[in-house]
C-alpha cells in the first residue's frame, strides 16, 4: 500500500533524516515501514487488505501515513512475536525483510505475543466463576510466589531489543519508534464484569498492571536502543473495554464479529496515529 509524497509540515520536516529519499515536486517523500502484532495490524477493522495477517487499512500505520503523505511499507501481522521479526510467521516473510536503508521512520508494536497475553486473558475468563469477586486470575498466575507475567515481560525485553538492534542495522538513518499499547481495562482498577467482559472484579488491577509493567519495559527497551517510545497508554485512557460502544477504543472480551476481541476499534487505531505522529512531530522540533 502507497501514500503519495505531499508537502504536509511534518514529511517536510522528516524529510532531512535520511538521505536516500525521492525528490517528487520540490518536496521529498518520507518512506515508513511499519512492523508489529495484532495491534498495529488491527484486526477486524475495516477495511480488511490482506486476510492472512488480518490487516487493517484503517490501522495506525495507515492513518498515520495518509495524514502526513508518507509512502508505508505495512507488513504488520496478527500474532506476530519477536520471532516472527526475524523468522517466517507460517507463510509469511519475516518482517524484518521489509526494512531497508531507505526507510526514514520505522515503527513496531511488539511484545504482547511473547508474554501470550490473549492467552493469558482467556485464562483469567475461564477461572472468573471459581472467584467471580476475588481474584483468581491473580492467584493462578502468582501460585508458587513468583509472578509468571512480570517474568514473562523481563524475558521478552531482551528479544526486543534485538529487533530494535536488527532495525537500525538495516536502516541505520531512520527514526525508530516502538509504540506501546493502549489502555485495555479501567485506569483505576475498578472492574466491569459482565457477559462480554467475564473478568474476576479482583483482576482488573492486576490485569492493568501487567499491561502497564510490559509498556514499561518497552519503554526502557527503546530508551536504551536509541529508538523512541510512543505512549498510547496515558491518551486512551477512559476509553477501556468497560466502557460502552461508542464510548470505548478497546473491544471487551466477547464482542461481535468483525471486531478483534480486546484490541482496539477504529477510534483506538486513531487514537494511537495521533500518539505516533505527536511523538515524531515533537522529536522534529526538539532537533
Amino acid at each position: 500500500m502507497a501514500v503519495a509524497a505531499g508537502s504536509g509540515a511534518l514529511a517536510l520536516s522528516l524529510a532531512g533524516v535520511g538521505p536516500t529519499q525521492a525528490a517528487t515536486g520540490g518536496a521529498r517523500t518520507v518512506n515508513y515501514t511499519a512492523l508489529g502484532d495484532s495491534y498495529a495490524s488491527a484486526p477486524g477493522v475495516a477495511d480488511q487488505v490482506d486476510p492472512t495477517c488480518r490487516r487493517s487499512d484503517h490501522n495506525y500505520p495507515s492513518q498515520t501515513a495518509r495524514q502526513n503523505h508518507w509512502r508505508l511499507t505495512d507488513v504488520t501481522c496478527s500474532g506476530a512475536t519477536t520471532d516472527d521479526m526475524a523468522g517466517p510467521q507460517g507463510g509469511v516473510a519475516p518482517q524484518l525483510t521489509a526494512v531497508t536503508r531507505t526507510a526514514d521512520v520505522v515503527s513496531v508494536t511488539i511484545g504482547g505475543n511473547d508474554i501470550g497475553f490473549s492467552s493469558d486473558l482467556a485464562t483469567c475468563a475461564g477461572l472468573t466463576s471459581s472467584n467471580p469477586a476475588g481474584a483468581p486470575c491473580q492467584a493462578h498466575f502468582t501460585a508458587d510466589g513468583v509472578d509468571q507475567l512480570a517474568t514473562r515481560i523481563d524475558e521478552t525485553a531482551p528479544k526486543v531489543a534485538a529487533v530494535l538492534h536488527a532495525i537500525h542495522q538495516r536502516a541505520p538513518h531512520a527514526r525508530v519508534v516502538v509504540v506501546g499499547y493502549p489502555d485495555l481495562f479501567p485506569d483505576d482498577g475498578v472492574g466491569c464484569t459482565s457477559s462480554t467482559v467475564p473478568l474476576a472484579a479482583g483482576d482488573f488491577a492486576y490485569l492493568r498492571d501487567t499491561e502497564k509493567k510490559l509498556n514499561a519495559m518497552l519503554a526502557h527497551v527503546a530508551h536504551r536502543s536509541g529508538a523512541r517510545y510512543v505512549d498510547t497508554y496515558t491518551p486512551t485512557v477512559g476509553h477501556d473495554m468497560c466502557h460502552p460502544a461508542g464510548e470505548r477504543w478497546i473491544e471487551p472480551l466477547v464482542t461481535a464479529p468483525p471486531a478483534a476481541p480486546a484490541h482496539p476499534n477504529v477510534q483506538g487505531e486513531t487514537a494511537m496515529s495521533a500518539a505516533l505522529t505527536r511523538a515524531l512531530s515533537c522529536a522534529v522540533h526538539r532537533r
